[in-house]
C-alpha cells in the first residue's frame, strides 16, 4: 500500500511538470527559413503559424509558385525545430528516461 501511495504521489508530480510545460510551450515562438532566409515563418509553440516574412524581392508575379515552396519550406524548417525542442522537453521531464513512442505533450 505504501508503495502505491508513493507512485501516485509521483504520477501527481509528473501531471503538474507536464502542465508547467505545457504552459511554457504555448509561450514559445520558433522560427524557421528557407531561400537562404528569404522566406521566414514563425510557429507557435503549438505548432500555430504566428508570422509570415517574405523578402519583397520574392514578390514578383511569375514567381508566385517559387514563393509558394518557399513557404512551405520555411514552415517544414520551423515545424522541425520545434518538434526538436518537444523532444527536448519530454526527454528532459522523463529524467533521461526513454518516453513510448508517440508520445507528445500537444
Amino acid at each position: 500500500m505504501k508503495d502505491l501511495m508513493g507512485m501516485m504521489k509521483q504520477v501527481g508530480q509528473m501531471q503538474a511538470r507536464v502542465q508547467q510545460m505545457q504552459e511554457e510551450l504555448a509561450g514559445m515562438e520558433i522560427d524557421g527559413q528557407s531561400g537562404g532566409g528569404l522566406v521566414r515563418v514563425t510557429l507557435t509553440g503549438k505548432g500555430d503559424v504566428k508570422k509570415v516574412q517574405i523578402d519583397p524581392s520574392l514578390a514578383k508575379a511569375d514567381e508566385v509558385e517559387i514563393l509558394e515552396d518557399l513557404i512551405v519550406a520555411a514552415a517544414g524548417d520551423a515545424k522541425g525545430k520545434l518538434d526538436a525542442k518537444l523532444q527536448a522537453k519530454m526527454q528532459e521531464m522523463a529524467g533521461g528516461l526513454p518516453l513510448p513512442p508517440g508520445m507528445k505533450l500537444f
